[in-house]
């Protein structure tokens, strides 16, 4: 069991529109202020899905590169980006974000069903980023929505080898509509199933983000938090700003004996090279 405990900030997403939650952060200044204030906290990788100045989701390559160069300049998270996007976006501009150097980023491995909508993932996407990030000296956050993508994660393991950084860490994303349940017996029947010498956290969507943080601090795992995933705190109660949940997650940690990891210890945990700077776009 890992010491202590990384704590992934998950601060805005793609689904939520600012029009119906105003707290989310969106521009980049808020996602700046955000950062900050949730790295006080005890964050220690922000998972990071851009909006354009129209507050919708965007893969603009120029935006993504502004947001990923102020928080480098105003924090010393982890910078992960998001290689899932929206729903809707093309696999070509899904890949094309790594072109921002970020330190970490997302690699889902299967396609699921998302609400109404499909994520789609197959297998030759799958193969392009673990590869990709690769050559390019990224560390991939492997995204598990399903128990069968254990298995994928196997198998591209086999294939294609260890990822940069030689960590090979599972974010159990549980209680997205279409995927697995955010229940204890779900989280427990992924652990058998973890490739041997990996680490993993675990996301509780909506109404399941406390019992998942629980079950996952039980088994020694790692969490991600934010607005992304969960904007109700308690019953009837909407979450107030993603620090709310960035504090009740590292009081949790604290508990478990479990602190959360600083961003020197969580660099060092997942392999990731120091870099501090985004090349401008030519």
């Amino acid at each position: 069991m890992t010491p202590g405990t990384l704590i992934t900030l998950a601060p805005t997403g793609a689904e939520s529109a600012k029009a119906d939650v105003p707290a989310l952060p969106v521009t980049v200044d808020e996602v700046v202020a955000t950062a900050r204030d949730c790295q006080a906290i005890g964050a220690a990788v922000i998972h990071l899905h851009v909006r354009g100045e129209d507050t919708r989701p965007t893969l603009d390559l120029g935006r993504c590169r502004e947001v990923v160069q102020a928080v480098r300049e105003a924090t010393d998270l982890v910078v992960q980006i998001s290689s899932g996007g929206a729903v809707t976006d093309p696999f070509d501009q899904r890949l094309a974000v790594l072109d921002v150097e970020p330190d970490a980023a997302s690699l889902t491995l299967g396609t699921v069903n998302f609400g109404r909508d499909v994520f789609s993932n197959p297998w030759d996407l799958i193969v392009e980023l673990h590869t990709q990030m690769q050559q390019r000296g990224i560390v991939p956050e492997y995204e598990v929505f399903d128990l069968g993508q254990l298995a994928t994660l196997q198998r591209l393991l086999d294939k294609h080898g260890a990822p940069h950084g030689g960590r090979v860490h599972v974010d159990l994303v549980m209680g997205v509509p279409g995927g697995m349940p955010g229940t204890t017996q779900a989280l427990a029947a992924c652990l058998p199933l973890l490739p041997q010498g990996s680490t993993f956290a675990a996301t509780g969507v909506g109404r399941t983000s406390l019992p998942v943080m629980l079950a996952a601090l039980s088994a020694g795992g790692h969490l991600r938090v934010g607005m992304e995933d969960t904007l109700t705190y308690a019953p009837g109660e909407p979450v107030r700003d993603n620090a709310q949940l960035v504090a009740r997650a590292a009081g949790l940690a604290r508990i478990a004996q479990r602190p959360p990891l600083t961003t020197a210890e969580a660099r060092a945990f997942l392999g990731i090279d120091n870099r501090t700077t985004v090349e401008a776009a030519p």
